[in-house]
C-alpha cells in the first residue's frame, strides 16, 4: 500500500487559508483565524508567513503553477477546440477552486502591490497563450480570415470573462445558479460566428464528446 505523502506546514497553512477566504473573503481573515483553525501558533504561522501578503503571494504562485499546466494539457487529438473546449472547463473550475481571489480581484490586486505585480505578468503570458489558441483555430480552418479583424478586441473580452465571471455573478446575486460550463457557454458563444464549416462539425463534435462539466483527467474525477 502506497505510504500517504505528509503535507507540510506550509502548505497546510496555505489549503486552510484559501478553505477561508472562500468562505469569508480574505480581508476578513488574520493569519491568527488560521492559526486558531490549525491548532497551531501564531508564531509557528509567523515564522512561515509574516503577514497576508506572504500568504497571499504564495497562493496566487500555486494558482499561477496550477493553471500554467492546465494551459498545457492536450486531449490526445489534434483538435485546436478540444483542447480549448478542455482548458475552458477546467478555468472555470479552477474559478470556484479560488473563488475569494477571482470575486475580489480588483481590492487584492490594489492592497498587495507583489501580488499586483505577480497578476500582471500573468496576464501577459495568458494574452500570449491565448494569441497561440487563435493562431491554431485558423491553422485547423475552423475559423473565417475575418476574424482576424477583430481577434484582438475578442482575445480582450474572453479575458474579461474569465476574470471577472465570478464577481459579476456575486453583484447579480446569481450565485446559486450554476449550471455546468456556463462560462464555457459564453465565450464560445462568441467565436461561433466566425467558425467555417468545419470548425462548426469540430465544435459539435467536441461538445457532444466531453459536454460541459470539467473532468480533472489525473484523478478521473468530475468537478463542478
Amino acid at each position: 500500500m502506497e505510504k500517504k505523502k505528509k503535507v507540510s506546514t506550509k502548505q497546510r497553512i496555505i489549503n486552510e487559508a484559501i478553505r477561508l477566504y472562500n468562505e469569508h473573503g480574505a480581508h476578513n481573515i488574520t493569519s491568527r483565524h488560521i492559526a486558531a483553525e490549525l491548532g497551531i501558533s501564531h508564531g509557528n504561522l509567523d515564522y512561515h508567513y509574516k503577514n497576508r501578503e506572504a500568504i497571499l503571494v504564495a497562493i496566487y504562485k500555486q494558482m499561477r503553477k496550477e493553471m500554467s499546466a492546465s494551459y498545457e494539457i492536450g486531449t490526445g487529438s489534434t483538435s485546436s477546440f478540444a483542447d480549448f473546449h478542455m482548458l475552458l472547463l477546467h478555468l472555470e473550475a479552477f474559478q470556484f477552486k479560488y473563488r475569494f481571489f477571482n470575486q475580489d480581484v480588483l481590492e487584492i490586486s490594489r492592497s498587495y502591490p507583489e501580488v499586483s505585480q505577480l497578476l500582471k505578468e500573468t496576464i501577459g503570458l495568458r494574452n500570449k497563450q491565448m494569441a497561440e489558441f487563435f493562431e491554431r483555430f485558423m491553422k485547423d480552418g475552423f475559423v473565417k480570415d475575418e476574424i482576424k479583424t477583430y481577434a484582438e478586441r475578442l482575445k480582450r473580452t474572453i479575458r474579461i470573462i474569465i476574470t471577472f465571471w465570478l464577481a459579476q455573478r456575486e453583484v447579480l446575486g446569481n450565485q446559486q445558479d450554476k449550471p455546468e460550463g456556463e462560462m464555457a457557454h459564453h465565450i464560445w458563444e462568441l467565436i461561433i460566428p466566425y467558425m467555417t464549416e468545419e470548425g462548426k462539425t469540430s465544435f459539435k463534435s467536441v461538445v457532444e464528446q466531453y459536454g460541459y462539466q470539467y473532468e480533472d483527467r489525473a484523478l478521473g474525477n468530475a468537478t463542478v
